[in-house]
Parts: structure tokens; C-alpha cells; sequence
């Protein structure tokens, strides 16, 4: 009886083992999968500064704006490349595995850093945030997966099927969710102060005249800012309604009816899109200069407005819409709004 007991605890032991080595390869396949996404968007961001200097399309999940730029490329540049050549060939030697790792835990400290300057800016008030998590520290632990995973390189020498399987899989998730760890994070994060003109980006008209909830939701937070005495003019920017009534009109009917005077506000009937109101906007007669600007959309639509805005040159703050109620195709908009930032991402760099 004795030795049945120890012979079912054995096989168990073997289970589990098995199971544990299965579940530590799968591991290590992912971080080989985010590794390829992650290091090659660091590379093609660099590249991408060449053709648009200034712009760093790095600064969405790393901020070295405190470092000198030069140590800076060369460190993203050198991680860049690692993770890359991890992914691909894991068995790397170990100078380059100690070099890459040396690089990820510099990015680890410098993302704590962006981390802890953003717990701080919350709890002085500058900003607020609707999410617990900034997108730094959620990039901290990526940064922490990828460390783990560089340094068991010898596991890439029991190689399967599976295993090349699971880096394809983990770089489909990878780019999924860093598009939207940007919505949440920095989506729900409000950087609200002063500034020369507030843009709302338009949204749904309904047939008869009346604007969506989500329109009036974007109308009523830039009003809310231009009532704090945040900004004097208000631009609204959007396209066709569903029936006669233009976007930009039923905006503007709102923002009147909320009380803003109608000298303080300006429309621009040919937002069609996040990239045509960025661009109207920054064609319009500033005075020779960049304005402040307080973008208004809702969470999910803010990164893909950054990112153009800089890509024009202008640095803005976002401010996500105070929502009634939440959204009822809220997936649907996520989902669309991740293809779309991707192929702005790509059309942009």
C-alpha cells in the first residue's frame, strides 16, 4: 500500500514538474514575442527621428527627456537591437546577454524615475488620473518580464513547435495591449492648466440635430475648462452630422446654451478625421507661434491625438471627456481605435 502511495506521489511529482516546465517555456516564448514587438518599434522610432527631427516617438513608453539626447539614442538604440536579436536567436552570447540586460535594467531605473514623477504630480494636484497605474509603471513591469527572460537563454536550447508558436502569439497580444495600456493609462489621466485655445474633437450628430451623448460629453468638458478660466477660445472641429445639422453647429449651439459667449468660440467644418483637425489646427493664424493647446476627446482617442500633434511639432495637454454614462459599444471602440493607432503609428514614423 505503501509503495502504491509513493508511486502515485511520484508520478504527481512528474506532473507537475512537467506542467512547471511547459508553463516556464511559455514564459519565456512571451517575453521572446514582446522582446521582437517592443525592440522593434524602438529601432524604427529612431529612425524615424532622422526624418523628423524632434520628434521622439519614443517618449510613449520611456521618458529620457532628463538625460543628455545623445546617451539617450545610444541606450535605446542598444536595447533596441538586443531585444531584437533575442527574440530572433536567444542564444546569444553572454557579453551580449550581460550587455542587454545591463541596458534594460538602466531603462528600469529611468522608468521608475517616470514613475514615481508621476505618483507625485498626482498627489501635488497638477494632474489627475482615472487609472491607478501610469503607463511608466506598467512599462516598469514589462521591463521586468524582459530582464527575467533574457537571462534564461538556456532554455531557448529545448526549442519546439510550441514555442515559436507562442512568440507569434505573444506579439498579436503585445500589440493589442500596448495600444491600450496607452488608452487607459495615459488616456485617463488628466493634464488640464492653463493654455491659449481649448480643441474638442467632434463626434456623432443624430439625425434630428441633437448631438450624441458622447458629443455632448466632449462639449460639456470643454466648456467645463473654459468656465476655470483655462483657455479663452474654444475650437470646435468635426465633420457632417447624420442629417442636416453639422457637427461643429450642434457643438456650438450646446456650448452657447452653456453659456459661453459665442466671440470666444471658432469651428472648423472640416475635422473629418483626427488627422484633418490636427492639421486645420495647425495651419490656422497662431501669430507666429505654437499655441498652448487642451485637446478634448475621450480616453480612448487621446493617444492617437498626441501622437499626431507632435508629429506636427506642437507638444499639447489632454484632457479626457467627463462621461454621463459609460459607453455601450465601448469594445467596439477600443478595438477600432488600436487598428487605428497603429496605422497612424506606421504612417507617422
Amino acid at each position: 500500500m505503501e509503495s502504491r502511495e509513493q508511486a502515485v506521489s511520484v508520478a504527481c511529482s512528474k506532473r507537475l514538474a512537467a506542467v512547471r516546465a511547459v508553463t516556464i517555456r511559455l514564459l519565456f516564448a512571451t517575453t521572446r514575442g514582446v522582446a521582437l514587438l517592443l525592440g522593434a518599434c524602438t529601432l524604427l522610432n529612431l529612425l524615424s527621428e532622422l526624418r523628423h527631427p524632434g520628434f521622439d516617438a519614443n517618449l510613449w513608453w520611456i521618458d529620457l527627456r532628463f538625460a543628455n539626447a545623445a546617451i539617450g539614442r545610444v541606450l535605446l538604440g542598444t536595447t533596441g537591437l538586443g531585444l531584437v536579436m533575442f527574440a530572433v536567436r536567444p542564444t546569444c552570447t553572454p557579453w551580449c546577454i550581460w550587455g542587454l540586460r545591463a541596458a534594460l535594467g538602466l531603462l528600469m531605473i529611468v522608468a521608475t524615475r517616470n514613475a514615481w514623477t508621476f505618483w507625485r504630480l498626482v498627489a501635488d494636484g497638477e494632474i489627475r488620473s482615472g487609472f491607478p497605474l501610469p503607463l511608466s509603471g506598467a512599462m516598469l513591469l514589462v521591463l521586468v518580464c524582459l530582464f527575467w527572460g533574457v537571462g534564461q537563454s538556456a532554455l531557448s536550447r529545448a526549442s519546439r513547435g510550441l514555442d515559436h508558436g507562442a512568440v507569434l502569439l505573444a506579439v498579436v497580444a503585445s500589440a493589442v495591449l500596448f495600444p491600450l495600456a496607452q488608452m487607459y493609462c495615459f488616456g485617463r489621466t488628466d493634464y488640464r492648466r492653463p493654455a491659449d485655445v481649448i480643441v474638442v474633437f467632434g463626434c456623432l450628430v443624430h439625425a434630428d440635430g441633437t448631438p450624441s451623448m458622447a458629443l455632448a460629453d466632449r462639449v460639456r468638458t470643454g466648456v467645463e475648462l473654459h468656465r476655470a478660466g483655462l483657455a479663452k477660445r474654444l475650437l470646435f472641429s468635426g465633420g457632417p452630422g447624420a442629417g442636416a445639422t453639422h457637427e461643429t453647429d450642434a457643438m456650438r449651439a450646446l456650448a452657447i446654451q452653456l453659456g459661453v459667449p459665442s466671440s470666444d468660440i471658432e469651428v472648423d467644418l472640416e475635422g473629418l478625421n483626427t488627422q484633418q483637425t490636427v492639421s486645420n489646427a495647425v495651419r490656422r493664424d497662431w501669430s507666429g507661434h505654437p499655441p498652448r493647446v487642451l485637446a478634448v476627446s475621450h480616453f480612448y482617442h487621446l493617444p492617437r491625438i498626441k501622437l499626431c500633434f507632435r508629429r506636427a511639432g506642437w507638444d499639447v495637454m489632454t484632457v479626457p471627456a467627463d462621461e454621463s454614462r459609460g459607453l455601450v459599444h465601448l469594445p467596439h471602440y477600443l478595438l477600432r481605435e488600436v487598428v487605428a493607432l497603429w496605422c497612424y503609428y506606421l504612417c507617422t514614423v
